[in-house]
């Protein structure tokens, strides 16, 4: 089944416009967020994708995975640029942080999200990015594997061995000196 919203915004339908922009540019914006750390990039990012749909050649057969896909090269290009140029840096929590609410709502919040980022740092980066598409992103594996490029099998094994890993590594933390179980 072809996905015709692309179709739709290059014929010039600004209703396509819209819908584009309600049903995916928050989802793409974390998403390049999640990759580049810096909320104006990953907003850079996802409109020069944007535009790039409107000038694509071959028309995808679905939207979704196409936008991802284009939406993870955009942000591994800024990347390998950024680091040429020097100008890397890493993504702060401190944006995130202040907009939950209570102190030690937020204190415990930034433990848990440091705990889960020193975790996912060790994980493989193929089991970390399959883990982030489908349960940061909420992707199938199908539109995962062609995100990724690669088989929907071997989605499926990266994901089974990225929450094995992640569950013995979670449940380790919770035994450390002085934990009550």
């Amino acid at each position: 089944m072809s996905d015709d919203l692309l179709q739709r915004l290059r014929s010039g339908d600004a209703a396509a416009a819209r819908e584009l922009d309600e049903r995916y540019r928050a989802a793409l914006v974390r998403y390049a967020y999640r990759l580049l750390g810096d909320t104006t990039a990953a907003e850079d990012v996802v409109q020069e994708t944007f535009v790039r749909a409107l000038g694509a050649g071959a028309m995808p057969q679905r939207t979704k995975p196409w936008l991802y896909q284009a939406v993870r090269n955009a942000c591994s290009n800024r990347r390998r640029d950024a680091a040429r140029r020097g100008d890397l840096h890493l993504a702060s929590d401190a944006a995130l942080a202040a907009s939950q609410t209570g102190h030690l709502t937020r204190l415990v919040r930034a433990e848990e999200r440091a705990a889960l980022r020193a975790i996912l740092a060790e994980m493989p980066a193929a089991e970390r990015e399959v883990l982030d598409l489908r349960y940061g992103e909420d992707l199938t594996r199908e539109e995962i594997a062609e995100v990724l490029g690669i088989e929907a099998s071997v989605v499926k094994s990266r994901l089974y061995e990225g929450m094995q890993r992640l569950r013995s590594r979670a449940g380790r933390l919770g035994q450390g000196p002085g934990s009550e179980r």
